[in-house]
């Protein structure tokens, strides 16, 4: 059953509130975009944050990721549509919101350390953090997600890719 919103997002502490779309900000600086929304789905997608998977699917497919993409993705262990880069990215995001289960295993940092650099490592880290956070922010505060109408370019490039 849907619970009502128990607060909204404007009555978190606006400093801190602040601050993490400050890091929001800064992480996309690092982080590719693309690989970055496939993160933020994935982490929500385990969490179970309806907020966040609505706003990140909305998000990614206007920055022009592929729909069967996005519906792949709870299982991308099997899906050829990912790259390796990608798959050691989701393994950490997976490993990392999951990570009384095995704590961020070797296997899955090895992983990552093949297909990223020790500078995009602790940006990988802080993205997986940060949904995260924004995860157990909206679902503890049961906050809904309001989509806005799409722009008239949006219907228009939706039309066009089932044409």
């Amino acid at each position: 059953m849907l619970e009502p919103s128990r607060l909204s997002l404007t009555d978190m502490p606006q400093d801190a509130y602040r601050h993490l779309l400050q890091l929001e900000r800064l992480i996309t600086q690092h982080v590719d975009l693309t690989l970055y929304h496939l993160i933020k789905l994935r982490a929500s997608q385990i969490n179970g944050c309806a907020y966040c998977l609505e706003m990140h699917t909305d998000e990614a497919l206007k920055h022009g990721e592929r729909p069967e993409r996005i519906t792949a993705l709870a299982g991308w262990h099997e899906s050829p549509l990912y790259s390796d880069k990608e798959r050691a990215a989701l393994q950490w995001t997976d490993e990392v919101t999951l990570i009384a289960d095995k704590h961020a295993s070797r296997e899955a940092y090895d992983a990552l350390k093949a297909q990223f650099s020790d500078q995009e490592i602790p940006w990988l880290i802080m993205a997986v953090v940060q949904i995260n956070s924004w995860n157990r922010i909206a679902i503890s505060t049961r906050a809904q997600y309001e989509r806005k109408p799409p722009t008239a370019a949006a219907t228009e490039r939706v039309q066009e890719m089932h044409a």
